[in-house]
Formats: C-alpha cells, structure tokens, sequence
C-alpha cells in the first residue's frame, strides 16, 4: 500500500495541556442533527409526517435544540419548517436550528422560513479549509473571511424589518466548515471576525461549531485544537463552543468526549451515529457512557427500544448488532468465562438493594436502566462455558443445576451446538436437556411403585421406616422389586442397588420445586457413584416429591449407556 501519497495533519501549538487531566462532570448542551445532516445521509429522506414524528421523539427525549433542516434547499425542508412553526409543534423550552450558507439568497429564503418561530439557532457556514479554498473556491484567506462576515451582515440586515422582541428570538451559530482541515489560527481569526460583525456579549453569546467535518487525526489532537481554540479567541465569555464530530476514523465518540475535556460546551450529533459516509457523533453512545460513571445526561434513553424501533422505522436504517447499549447482541455473552461471570453477578444482585453501585462483570450498566432485559444475555454456542447454559436453564425454565453438575450440562449443550453448527435457541437448550435426563429410558424406566410407611415400634430398634415395592422396565421386560429404608429415596436404593442396577451409592443430592403455589412440582438432581468408581448424574421431576428423587436415580441409571 502507498503510504508515502498521505501525510499526518498538524495538531495545535499548545504547550502544558489541561485536558488530559480532567473529567466529565455534568451534561453538554444538546443538539440533534438527526433531521438535517442525519436525513440529508439516507437514502430515502424522510418525508414531512415522518419528520414531524421524529420531531417529537427529540422533544420527548429531551433535546432542547434541534437543527432541523436547511429551509433553503427545497419546499420540502421550507415546508417543513414553517409547519412546525404554524402548527405549533415547538414547545417553549425547545429552540429550533437552522442551516444555511453564507450566501445572501439563501439566507433571506431561510428568514423567509423561521418567521414566527419562538426560538430560532441562525446556523450559517462556509468552508475554510486549504482544499476548499483551492479547489471549491479559488479564493485567498482574506476572501473566505469577507464571505463569511458579509454573510453575518445579510442576517443583521433581514432583522431589520423584525420586532425587538422577533430580533431577541435568532442566535447565532458560525461553522468554519472543514474545521478539522483547517489552520488553527486561521479558523480562530475567522470566529473572530464574525463574531465582531454579529456583536456578541455574555448577554449575546455566539455559537462557535467546530466540526471533524472528516475526522482525519487521532482525538487527542482533535481536544488540542479545541483547547487552544478556547485559549486564544476572543472574548471566550461570550462564546459557546459546540463540536460536530463525523466518525471517518471510527473515533467520533472519543473525538467528542476528549473535545468536552478540553472546553467544550455543546454537542452536536444523531441518533446511533446516522450521517454521511461513515456517520456523524452517536450521542446515544456519549450519553450513556457518561450515565455509566454516574453523570446525568439529561436526556431520557430510559426506554432505548423504543427510541431505536422508531428510528429504524423512520430513517429505514438499521442498528448493527454490536451496537454499544442499543445493538442486539449489546447484552449478550457467548464466550464460557463471560456466562459464568454474569450469572454470578446477576445471582449476587438479587440479594442487594436496588440503588446498589452497579458491577456485574462484563456489563457496563443495567440493561433495565434503559428498557433492556436480562433473558437476551447469555446464548449458547459451541464456545460457551459450563454456565452458560445453566443460567438459561434456571433464568428462563427454573431448572437450578447444581455447580457441580453444570460442566456436565454445559457439554452436551456444547456438542449439540458444535454438531449444528449454529447459537442454541433456549428452548432447544431445554429440549436437550429434557431428553438427556427427564425423558431419557434407554434402559430403565419405573412402572408402577408404592411405598408405605412403617411403624416405627413394629420392629425393635429398626430405622427402616419406609417400605418400597414395585415394577420397573429393564432392557423390555418387567422386574419386581422391593425393599425398606429410612425415606423413600432410601428405600428405592435399597431395594434396586446390587439387584436391579448394578451396585452404586448416591455422592449428592439436590432438590428445588418448581413452579408456584399448590400446583408445584419439584426437581430432583442426584450423582451417583457405580462400584466402578464411575460417576453419573440424574434428574427428577414429578409433583411428588418423594417421587422426583427416585426419578433422578433412574435417570443416572440410564446414563450408563
């Protein structure tokens, strides 16, 4: 490959750097760009309906400033806009955005647009970068700078004929297109120069947008610019700076977040990362990493489902399985250490407060916190653990496996999926787990039994208080039985043990019911050991629970092959 045609883009002069050192605490100011940059990358751009309804997602969500379209660039976007506008879709803590380019008649069409608007972000931008200013324009520095600032004096001038109260409601928002490309000094005395032109104040702030309009270095030199940046333009109390991250290097998130460590205000992006080429900013994924460390990101993805259903259903985009938080397989483990970590995470969370400090291995925040759910966490394939399956046993079926029976179960769920080539859903993971040791009557299987209780002082000194008799299918053909011992589990194994099976003792015991309330069954787990030393296990289900035990004898029995 032809490296030498590339050449590393220049970071900032800065010297001793703040940001390394510093660490999210609160919230950036908000802007979604899902209805303009967003619907300008699909395919099929959202109708009117669509984007009024996506309109309102926002606003539920919790978005205060919403770009929405660029009125001038077709009835549709100017439509659209003074639908809003008229129909008075925009609640009063909500400030519409617009785009524009600084061109005289596409601003005043765009005036044209927000008349009436309650709130309005005036967003207007040209290129600046050394490629844009050599292939696009043709113009020297000087000239870009002069397009920019005659641009800020159409909008003053449109103003003129608007109320006081009417010229309160517009703010100014300025992008150095291509910011990213462009020469830190050179795109600082661009700002300036427009913000001398607007006449901006602490009272009059001026939002300054700085985009990785192509995000073309490493985001630490990305936070160095916008350090800088912060450090030398003018009038910095009067400033807002906003970042506007596209993802061509697939660090957008990170691009953003260290911009916010550098002084960053504001925050542009869409929805799952929606945007031109490889995608603009995911503020879903920024917003929940900062909920992860405990920040409040004051906008609700409570019920990120939902949020996601209906952005594929408007932008007809998918969500990648892999997804950070809203893909499918976000909260899904198939490796056998991560299985077996979660279940016991999730096990020890039962027990805790519901406001306990979340730190379940291999999960970043609880799925409930945004609408997902737990059964979707483990599947089974052939590179699963021993718990894995085990977990989806008792999580979704009530089978609580005994630990030291799982490496059992988690090999034959192993196998079946190896021999499949494919992930197990739960119900054949139950379905092999069912036919192992529940439905399994390879060669045993009981008829009929009956046991009878004792009188204790029927016989001298004797601990034999239950009585154990009756029929059981070995290899096709009925064998009586019977014999005496302190329970009915004993009194079985004594009457089959050395006689009907072959000589073993029972080395564990475990029983659970199953199901709720009078109409509960239980479950039965034994291993058993064989005169061999072999080991086997079995397992019991019946209503009876005297009855399960003796079931997950014989089915340790049938084992033996």
């Amino acid at each position: 490959m032809n490296a030498s045609k590339y050449k590393p883009f220049e970071g900032a002069p800065i010297v001793g750097r703040q940001w390394p050192s510093k660490r999210i605490t609160k919230a950036p100011i908000w802007c979604s760009v899902d209805l303009r940059d967003g619907n300008q990358a699909l395919i099929d751009p959202m109708g009117i309906e669509t984007k009024l309804k996506f309109f309102d997602l926002l606003v539920k969500i919790g978005f205060k400033e919403i770009e929405i379209c660029f009125p001038s660039a077709s009835d549709t976007e100017f439509d659209f806009c003074r639908r809003l506008i008229e129909e008075n879709h925009i609640p009063s803590d909500v400030t519409i955005q617009v785009l524009c380019q600084a061109r005289e008649h596409l601003i005043r069409r765009t005036m044209e647009a927000i008349k009436g608007a309650p709130s309005v972000i005036f967003h207007i931008y040209n290129s600046t970068s050394p490629a844009q200013r050599k292939y696009t324009f043709g113009k020297t520095k000087d000239e870009i700078v002069q397009i920019a600032v005659e641009g800020v004096r159409c909008i003053k001038e449109c103003m003129k004929s608007l109320s006081e109260d009417e010229r309160k409601r517009i703010r100014l928002e300025y992008s150095p297109e291509s910011f990213s490309m462009t020469e830190i000094d050179y795109a600082i005395e661009i700002c300036d120069a427009v913000g001398r032109e607007w006449g901006i104040s602490p009272e009059r702030k001026i939002i300054y947008n700085l985009p990785s309009t192509v995000e073309c270095y490493t985001p630490n030199v990305y936070a160095d610019r916008i350090e800088y940046f912060a450090s030398k333009v003018a009038n910095r109390e009067s400033v807002i700076i906003s970042t506007h991250c596209h993802n061509d290097r697939g660090t957008g998130v990170a691009s953003c977040e260290l911009g916010l460590l550098a002084g960053a205000d504001r925050v542009e992006g869409c929805l799952f990362g929606n945007g031109e080429r490889t995608g603009n900013l995911d503020i879903v994924t920024v917003a929940l990493n900062m909920f992860s460390e405990g920040v409040d990101p004051e906008l609700d993805f409570s019920d990120l489902p939902s949020v996601a259903d209906a952005y594929q259903e408007y932008t007809k985009m998918d969500i990648p399985p892999r997804t950070p938080y809203a893909g499918g397989l976000a909260y899904t483990a198939l490796s056998g250490g991560h299985q077996d970590a979660i279940a016991k995470g999730l096990a020890a969370r039962a027990s805790m407060p519901a406001d306990a400090v979340w730190d379940v291995p291999y999960i970043l925040i609880d799925p409930h916190d945004i609408g997902r759910q737990y059964e979707g966490i483990i599947r089974i394939n052939s590179q699963s653990g021993k718990g894995g399956a085990s977990f989806i046993l008792e999580h979704n079926y009530g089978y609580s496996i005994p630990k030291a029976m799982q490496p059992a179960v988690g090999n034959l769920i192993k196998a079946e999926s190896d021999k499949a080539q494919r992930e197990l859903k739960g119900e054949e993971i139950l379905s092999f787990f069912e036919e192992k040791w529940i439905r399994n009557r390879a060669r045993f299987e009981i008829v009929d039994i009956a046991s009878t209780q004792l009188d204790a002082n029927s016989e001298s000194g004797s601990a034999e208080h239950v009585s154990c008799r009756g029929v059981i299918r070995v290899d096709g053909e009925n064998v009586a039985f019977g014999g005496r011992g302190n329970g009915p589990l004993d009194s079985f194994v004594s009457a089959v043990s050395g006689v009907v099976f072959p000589v073993f003792n029972i080395t564990a015991f475990h029983e659970h019911s199953l199901g709720q309330g009078s109409g509960a069954g239980a479950v039965a787990y034994v291993q058993i050991e064989t005169g061999s030393g072999e080991k086997f296990w079995g397992v019991g289900k019946s209503s009876n629970v005297g009855r399960a035990g003796i079931e997950a004898v014989v089915s340790a029995m049938n084992q033996l092959g």
